[in-house]
C-alpha cells in the first residue's frame, strides 16, 4: 500500500457525500467505491445515452458509450474501463488512454499505484497494456496476468503455438509459455499457471506442466530438475531469493524449495504459502487430514482446525503472526494465534494487521446484509449498508472505517482502544 502518513488521522466522523446526489441528470448510479484514504466515493453514472463517473457528487467531464470496473489505485487515482467509438480503453481520473482495443479487463496496480496495467484483446490476440502502452507481441491466448511489485515488468501465461480443435498430439507437445513484457520464454510446456514475480521484481517463477503427468516450477524459463505429480503456486523467499511451492508426492502434499522437499508430504492439501518479510517464517493453509483445515507454520500445523475452509491468509509485518478467514458450516470468523475469534459472521473479508503487528481487523457481514469492522475480535458499535476494508494508522493506534449509513457515505477514524 502507498504511504498513508499524510492522511487525516484525527479521531471523529466526517460526512463525505450523499450517494444519490450528482451534479448531472442521471438515470441511475451503480454501486459505490471508496478511495483508500476515505476522502472520495465514486459510482458509474448512467446518463440518457452515455455513461460517466460521479465522484463526491461531481460528474467527470467526459462521457463514454460504456463504463465498468471502477477501481481506485493505491495512490488514490480513480480508474474505469470505458468504451469510445466501439473500442475500449482505460480512463484515469476521467482521462482515457490514447490507445484503444477490442476489449480490456482486469485492472492491475503496482504496489505504490504509480503503474497501472490491464489485460487486452486486439484482433483476436491477447496481451497486456501498461500505463497506456500495449505489448508489441500479442498471443492467440493469454491468461494468469501479473504485474511486478515495482510496476516495471508485466507477465502472463501465453499460448505461443496455435492448435486446431482436438489436436491432442500438438497439445501434448507443448504450446504454452510465459511472456514477460510481451517476450515469451524460449521453451514451451503443456500448461503454465500463476506467473509470480520476486519481491525485487527482477525474477519470475510459474507452475509448469512438462507432460500430462509431470509438473514442476520454472524460474526465468528454466524448470526445476525435480518433477512431481502436481504443484501449486511458487513463492520467493524475500531474504535469499529461493523459491518454494507446495508439491504432491505419493498422494500427499508437502513443500519443496528449489525442487527439494523441506516439509514432508503429510498433508491432504497444502497451499497459499506466505513468507514473513525476513524469510524466517513460512505460513500456509493446510489440511492435516481430509476435511480438517488449519494454518501451518514452518511445517507444523496449528492444533485449532475448522471443517469447511480457510482463505485469505495474511502474515503480520513483524513476521511472527498469521491470520486467515475461517469457515465452519455457513459461518465465518478469523483464525489467528492458534485460536478463533469468539463471534461468527455471515461473511468475513481478508484480515488486516496493524503496522506494529499487535492488532488485527477485518470487514464482516452480520445478518440482514449489515456490515461493520471488527478489531481484535470486537465489532465496531455501528453498522453500515456498505463498508470497505479497514486501514490502520501508521502508529497503529487508530483505524479508518469507510461506510454508508442511510445513503450517506462517512469517513470514520476510531481509536483501537475504543473497540
Amino acid at each position: 500500500m502507498a504511504d498513508n502518513s499524510h492522511w487525516d488521522w484525527e479521531k471523529g466522523t466526517k460526512v463525505i457525500h450523499k450517494l444519490s446526489q450528482c451534479d448531472a441528470d442521471v438515470t441511475w448510479l451503480e454501486e459505490p467505491y471508496a478511495s483508500p484514504d476515505g476522502e472520495k466515493i465514486a459510482s458509474i453514472a448512467k446518463l440518457e445515452d452515455e455513461f460517466s463517473v460521479c465522484v463526491n457528487g461531481k460528474l467527470w467531464e467526459k462521457t463514454f458509450e460504456k463504463a465498468w470496473y471502477l477501481r481506485f489505485s493505491p495512490d488514490g487515482r480513480l480508474t474505469c474501463l470505458v468504451q469510445e467509438d466501439m473500442e475500449w480503453t482505460l480512463a484515469v481520473d476521467g482521462e482515457p488512454w490514447e490507445e484503444h482495443y477490442a476489449y480490456i479487463w482486469n485492472t492491475l496496480f503496482s504496489r505504490d499505484g504509480q503503474t497501472i496495467a490491464a489485460c487486452i484483446q486486439q484482433d483476436g490476440r491477447y496481451g497486456m497494456v501498461v500505463n497506456g502502452t500495449a505489448w508489441e507481441e500479442l498471443y492467440v491466448n493469454a491468461n494468469e496476468f501479473a504485474l511486478s511489485p515495482d510496476g516495471k515488468n508485466s507477465a502472463a501465461a501465453v499460448q505461443k503455438i496455435p492448435l486446431k480443435e482436438a489436436d491432442i498430439f500438438g497439445f501434448q507437445e507443448g504450446s504454452f509459455s510465459v511472456a514477460v513484457n510481451g517476450q515469451a520464454w524460449e521453451d514451451n510446456y503443456v500448461n503454465v499457471w500463476t506467473p509470480t514475480f520476486s519481491p525485487d521484481s527482477q525474477s519470475i517463477a510459474a507452475q509448469m506442466r512438462k507432460t500430462l503427468y509431470e509438473y514442476s516450477i520454472a524460474v526465468d524459463g528454466k524448470p526445476w530438475d525435480t518433477f512431481f505429480p502436481c504443484v501449486w503456486d511458487p513463492k520467493f523467499n524475500p531474504a535469499n531469493g529461493t523459491i518454494t511451492a507446495p508439491v504432491r508426492q505419493a498422494g500427499k502434499w508437502g513443500l519443496a524449495e528449489n525442487g527439494q522437499i523441506i516439509w514432508e508430504p503429510v498433508f491432504t492439501q497444502l497451499w497459499h504459502q506466505t513468507y514473513s518479510d525476513d524469510g524466517k517464517n513460512i505460513f500456509a493453509i493446510g489440511a492435516p487430514r481430509f476435511g480438517k483445515w488449519t494454518i501451518v507454520h514452518n511445517g507444523t500445523p496449528w492444533q485449532i482446525q475448522v471443517e469447511t475452509m480457510i482463505a485469505d491468509l495474511r502474515v503480520s509485518p513483524d513476521g511472527t503472526k498469521a491470520a486467515a478467514a475461517a469457515k465452519e458450516g455457513e459461518k465465518w470468523t478469523i483464525m489467528t494465534d492458534e485460536s478463533l475469534w469468539p463471534e461468527w459472521f455471515d461473511m468475513i473479508w481478508s484480515p488486516v494487521f496493524s503496522p506494529d503487528s499487535r492488532h488485527l481487523a477485518a470487514k464482516v457481514e452480520k445478518p440482514g446484509k449489515r456490515y461493520t469492522i471488527v478489531v481484535n475480535g470486537k465489532p465496531y458499535k455501528e453498522v453500515f449498508s456498505h463498508c470497505w476494508a479497514p486501514v490502520f494508522s501508521p502508529d497503529s493506534q487508530s483505524v479508518l472505517i469507510r461506510g454508508v449509513q442511510g445513503g450517506i457515505y462517512k469517513r470514520i477514524v476510531a481509536k483501537v482502544k475504543d473497540f
